[in-house]
C-alpha cells in the first residue's frame, strides 16, 4: 500500500451507521411526538410489505473488555437480568399500543453487552413476550451475539428454537498477549466448542468477530487467529479495524498505552495481510470490514444488490422501520432517529411513568434522505448513482470536485452519473463516503469525535 495515500486519507471519520451521524443530529427540530409521527407513517408503508426490524440491547457484561466502546453495565449479579427483561417488554408494549394493528417481524437482534450473560429461561421469556404482540415474518432473519466464554449449548438450542438462526461470535484475536492487554481471555477451545455446537444444531449463519489494530498486535499474531478462524469455516467474518476512542466516557480504553497501539503502515499492513489470507480461503469482500463464504446469505445478499447496513450493522435484508429496545438502543423508522437514555436508572424510571424512554433524535430532511442513500449505496455496493433525478442535490458538483482527487489516486472511478470504488478503494471506504457528508462539511468537529478511517 502506498504509504503516502495512506497518511493523506488517515484522518477521524465516522463509521455511518446512520447519516446524518449521531453527533450531527438535529435535536431542536426533535421530539418524542415527532418520532412517533414518523413511525407510524413508516409502519403504515412497510408493516404488511417488509415486516420490521428490532434491535435489543442487553448491556450487562461479566468483564471489563478494555477495547469495547458500546453501552454497557459490568455486574456479576445475575439478579439484574428479570428486571431488565420486564423492562424491555414494558417498552415493546409501549410501542405496541402506538400502532395501529400488529407488527409482523421481520428481523431481531440481540446485542450488547453480552446477550448470553442472560440465562435461557430469561431469553426465552424475552422471546415469548416480544411475540404477545405480534407475528413472525415467514422469511425472518434472527440473530444474536454470544461471547464464547459464557454461552452454553442450552443457550444454542433454546434460542435455535425460538427461530434464530444466525449468531457471531466475537474473538477478535488469539493472542494470549493481545487478549490480557484488551482483558478478553478465551481459548481457541471455547470458540471452536460453540460454533461446532451451532453448526450441529442447525444455524445456518455463523460469524466470527475479528479486529485489527488491536494493542501488542503483530503480524504473527493476524496470521494465526486467520488460520485458526478457516479452521473453523464460519460463513460471515466481521475483520473490524479497532476504533481507539478513549475521550469515550466508560469505555475503559485509558487501560494501555497509546504506544502499545500498531499504527499508520503498520497497522494498514494488519489489515492486508488479514485480508489476503481471507481471499486465499475464498472469504469475499463485502461492504466495509466484512467477508463471507459464498454459501453464507450475506453473499447472496450482495451479489442480488439487497445488502442494507444499519444500526444493526449488516443485513441480507432491509426494513424500512427498526425499532430499538432497551437501554441506549437507537430507533429507525428511515424518517426520523431517536435514541433512549443510556442510563439504566433513568431507563426504568420512564418506563414506570409509561413514558418511551427516548432522550434525543433527528427528523431527516430531504437533503439527508437522498444524501444517506447514496452512503448506503457506497457501503452496501461499492457504488452510487445520481442518474434518477430525485438523487440529485445541488451540492453533486463539489462532490465531484472532492473525488476528482481520489480518482488521481486510484481509490474511485467517476462515471457521467455516478461513482463506482475498485479494490484499491475498498480501505477507504469511509473517506469516500465523507465527500458526501455535507453536515460534516459544514460545521468540523471542534473536540475528538471520531476513530481514524484506517
Amino acid at each position: 500500500m502506498n504509504n503516502s495515500i495512506l497518511q493523506k486519507y488517515n484522518v477521524p471519520g465516522p463509521r455511518y451507521t446512520s447519516y446524518p451521524t449521531v453527533p450531527y443530529w438535529d435535536e431542536a427540530d426533535f421530539s418524542t411526538v415527532i418520532w412517533i409521527e414518523t413511525l407510524k407513517k413508516s409502519f403504515v408503508e412497510s408493516n404488511v410489505t417488509e415486516g420490521l426490524s428490532l434491535y435489543i440491547h442487553l448491556p450487562f457484561c461479566e468483564s471489563l473488555c478494555t477495547f469495547c466502546g458500546c453501552n454497557k453495565r459490568i455486574t456479576k449479579n445475575h439478579a439484574v437480568e428479570h428486571p431488565y427483561i420486564e423492562a424491555v417488554l414494558k417498552e415493546w408494549a409501549l410501542y405496541c399500543a402506538i400502532l395501529d394493528e400488529k407488527p409482523i417481524i421481520k428481523e431481531i437482534h440481540l446485542g450488547g453487552g453480552t446477550p448470553t450473560f442472560f440465562s435461557v429461561d430469561n431469553l426465552e421469556n424475552l422471546i415469548n413476550g416480544i411475540f404477545c404482540y405480534a407475528e413472525k415474518a415467514k422469511e425472518h432473519e434472527f440473530s444474536f451475539e454470544g461471547h464464547p466464554n459464557n454461552t452454553n449449548r442450552a443457550h444454542l438450542q433454546k434460542l435455535y428454537d425460538l427461530g434464530f438462526r444466525r449468531v457471531s461470535f466475537g474473538v477478535q484475536d488469539y493472542s494470549e498477549k493481545v487478549q490480557k492487554a484488551i482483558h478478553r481471555n478465551q481459548s481457541f477451545h471455547n470458540v471452536a466448542k460453540v460454533t461446532f455446537w451451532a453448526k450441529e444444531i442447525g444455524y445456518t449463519s455463523i460469524g466470527h468477530d475479528l479486529i485489527f489494530g488491536l494493542p501488542f498486535q503483530k503480524t504473527e499474531d493476524i496470521i494465526d487467529t486467520i488460520q485458526k478462524t478457516n479452521a473453523l469455516q464460519p460463513g460471515r467474518l466481521a475483520f473490524y479495524s479497532y476504533a481507539h476512542v478513549p475521550w469515550i466516557k466508560g469505555n475503559g480504553q485509558r487501560g494501555f498505552n497509546e504506544n502499545d497501539i500498531p499504527k499508520d503502515e503498520e497497522k494498514r499492513q494488519l489489515y492486508e495481510i488479514g485480508k489476503d489470507l481471507l481471499s486465499e480461503n475464498n472469504y469475499q469482500e463485502i461492504g466495509m470490514d466484512h467477508f463471507a463464504l459464498k454459501t453464507d446469505s450475506l453473499y447472496e445478499s450482495f451479489e442480488k444488490g439487497k445488502l442494507h447496513r444499519n444500526f444493526m450493522g449488516y443485513s441480507s435484508s432491509k426494513t424500512k422501520l427498526m425499532i430499538g429496545l432497551g437501554v441506549s438502543s437507537i430507533s429507525d423508522s428511515w424518517y426520523s432517529f431517536a435514541q433512549n437514555v443510556k442510563s439504566l436508572e433513568e431507563y426504568f424510571a420512564l418506563l414506570k411513568t409509561d413514558q418511551l424512554p427516548i432522550f434525543k433524535g433527528h427528523l431527516l430532511t430531504t437533503e439527508d434522505l437522498i444524501i444517506r442513500k447514496h452512503i448506503l449505496n457506497i457501503m452496501c455496493q461499492f457504488e452510487t448513482s445520481w442518474e434518477d433525478k430525485t438523487n440529485y442535490i445541488p451540492e453533486i458538483p463539489e462532490i465531484i470536485t472532492q473525488l476528482k482527487e481520489m480518482e488521481k489516486d486510484g481509490l474511485v472511478m467517476l462515471k457521467e452519473n455516478g461513482i463506482q470504488v475498485p479494490d484499491a478503494g475498498k480501505p477507504y471506504i469511509r473517506n469516500i463516503c465523507m465527500a458526501f457528508d455535507l453536515r460534516l462539511k459544514r460545521k468540523a468537529p471542534e473536540t475528538k469525535l471520531f476513530s481514524l478511517t484506517i
